[in-house]
Order: C-alpha cells, then sequence, then structure tokens
C-alpha cells in the first residue's frame, strides 16, 4: 500500500469516526438510569425508553410524525417520478428550466421556507392542521424524489420503452410494465428520503405545527427548552434505528433487484 493510499484510508476512517460517534453516544446515554444526560452511564437501564412508550403525549406526536410523513411519501413519490420521467423523455426548454423551480426547496435556506409557509398559511388558516403540513414536507422532500428517480431513468435505456409502444400500448402502459419495475429501486429510494426527511422535519414544524397535530420534533425541541429530558436520547435512538433500517433495506431490495436483472 503506498503513502497517499494509506493517508486516504486514515483520513476516511478519521472522518466516518467523527460522523458516527455522536450517534453512538447518543445510543450509550439513552439507556442509562439517571435523571440527567451522562456519558458513560454507571447503570444501563430502560428507564427512558418506558418513560418514551408510556407517555402518552409522546407517542401522539410519534403517530402524528409517522402518519404525515406517510401520507407525504404517497403524495411526493407518483408526482416526483411523473416529473423525473418528463424532464428525462421532454426536449422542451421549458421543462428544463421548471427543474430549477422544482429543486428549489433544496436551494433556499429552510428557515426562509419555514417563515413564508407560516405567513401564507397564516392567511388561510393552514397552521397547526395535517393537511399544511403534509403540503410543507411536500414541497420540501418532492425534490429528493425526483433526483433519485431521475438518476434512475438516465441509467435505463429508454430504447425498451419505445419497443413496448411500438407494439401498439400506450405510454402509460409501457412505463408500468417496463419502465417501473427496472427503475424501482431509485423510485424506492426517493420515497425513503421523503419519508425519513417528512419524519425528521424541525424547523418547518417549529413554524407551523401545533396543538393536535404535533410532531416529534417539534416536541423534542420544546423539551429541550425546557430542560434536558434523558427520554430525548431515547427518542433520538428510536428515530435513527428506523432510520437506519430502512435505508439497509432499501439497499438489499436495490441488490437484490441489480442481481435478478444481471
Amino acid at each position: 500500500m503506498t503513502l497517499s493510499r494509506l493517508a486516504l484510508w486514515i483520513v476516511t476512517a478519521l472522518i466516518l469516526f467523527f460522523m458516527v460517534m455522536p450517534i453512538v453516544i447518543v445510543f450509550v446515554m439513552s439507556f442509562s438510569d439517571s435523571r440527567f444526560l451522562s456519558f458513560p452511564p454507571k447503570v444501563l437501564s430502560l428507564r427512558w425508553y418506558e418513560a418514551y412508550f408510556g407517555n402518552r403525549d409522546w407517542m401522539d406526536a410519534t403517530w402524528n410524525s409517522f402518519l404525515l410523513a406517510t401520507l407525504t411519501t404517497l403524495i411526493t413519490v407518483p408526482i416526483g417520478t411523473a416529473a423525473a420521467y418528463a424532464a428525462n423523455v421532454s426536449q422542451s426548454k421549458l421543462v428544463r428550466r421548471m427543474q430549477i423551480v422544482l429543486l428549489t426547496p433544496v436551494m433556499v435556506p429552510v428557515i426562509i421556507l419555514a417563515a413564508g409557509l407560516y405567513m401564507v398559511y397564516a392567511q388561510v388558516g393552514l397552521v397547526a392542521t395535517k393537511t399544511g403540513l403534509v403540503f410543507a414536507f411536500a414541497m420540501m422532500n418532492l425534490p429528493y424524489v425526483f433526483i433519485a428517480v431521475l438518476a434512475g431513468l438516465r441509467s435505463f435505456d429508454m430504447n425498451q420503452e419505445d419497443v413496448a409502444r411500438s407494439l401498439g400500448v400506450s405510454r402509460l402502459t409501457a412505463f408500468m410494465k417496463v419502465t417501473l419495475p427496472q427503475i424501482r429501486p431509485s423510485v424506492i429510494t426517493g420515497g425513503l428520503f421523503a419519508f425519513i426527511g417528512a419524519l425528521d422535519e424541525t424547523v418547518v414544524s417549529i413554524f407551523i405545527a401545533g396543538g393536535e397535530n404535533q410532531t416529534l420534533p417539534r416536541r423534542m425541541f420544546m423539551s429541550l427548552r425546557n430542560e434536558i429530558d434523558p427520554t430525548i436520547a431515547a427518542i433520538s435512538s428510536v428515530l435513527i434505528s428506523i432510520s437506519f433500517a430502512l435505508v439497509i433495506i432499501s439497499s438489499l431490495r436495490g441488490r437484490k433487484a441489480r442481481t435478478g436483472h444481471a
């Protein structure tokens, strides 16, 4: 191994260490029995997991977050897939320029989006409503679905769909039976990004969520403002575990799909 390659491995390992260690510390602290966040814990306990799952307010916020994330995914996946397909097959300059508009939510600072959404929602009565939250989350996470699906389409041979259409089927039928099965991993990846993004969104939730429609990230933020409750570490561990599980499942499904096509 050359010196430059060794240096690259060391730098990569250090970067991964600094990225992973905060997650590991949160996991370990979540099993502490102490009333305050402490590392390493003196006694291992499930006390704060019991406090989380046994608290109705936390559970209501969790249910709201998962419901909103699911609805957001159901909206963004078909719209983002259709937009990616249009961008891939169209030669129109207008369609290509519309891509910039579609990607705006990931280019504009989230605090500006949140403030703008609040001012608009306050005028139309959508503050602290599920409808308003779903629309906001869908707008913010649609670009991730668009980018993921577009990447899958760019690696797909569109001639296969053209052949299917030459046999007399419609464009929609050709897409559903030929194109979609082969880009499914990209669609699933985009859906997972949208789900996780909506589940973890904090800034927008602080501005427009509240009352019965309070999300879990917002409740966690408000709890941290009042006191440093170790329950936050337990909740963070649960959310991280769910996110990792979804990513691993998506990766395994994608690998299985590629192996099947091979």
